[in-house]
């Protein structure tokens, strides 16, 4: 089992930055790969950024230029500069083991005012 907490987020005007930050616990040594997911209201989830072992990153195309995710150890980090409004929504920590099993964090809420 892999425990995910969230912090970061919250209220910031367009063009603003947030960090977002994930710590994972547990059964560590059973993940491959560790990402940002987001979800607005009425829309799927969709991903935003992941990084797997080995370090590469990929980015949804809305977020490419502006947001970088990092790792270190079991923390994931999203630093998202020059935000938009259609950010706004709630992100969560996923991280994937080697078995492809899922796991989720709590949700934070990023809004992004106009």
């Amino acid at each position: 089992q892999v425990q995910l907490v969230e912090s970061g987020g919250g209220l910031v005007q367009a063009g603003g930055s947030l960090r977002l930050s994930c710590e994972a616990s547990g059964s560590t040594f059973s993940i491959s790969a560790m990402g940002w997911y987001r979800q607005a209201p009425g829309k799927q989830r969709e991903l935003v950024a992941a990084i797997i072992s080995g370090g590469s990153t990929t980015y949804a195309d809305s977020v490419k230029g502006r947001f970088t995710i990092s790792r270190y150890k079991n923390m994931v980090n999203l630093q998202m500069n020059r935000l938009k409004p259609e950010d706004t929504a709630v992100y969560y920590c996923n991280a994937e083991a080697w078995t492809t099993r899922h796991y989720w964090g709590q949700g934070t809420q990023v809004t992004v005012s106009s």
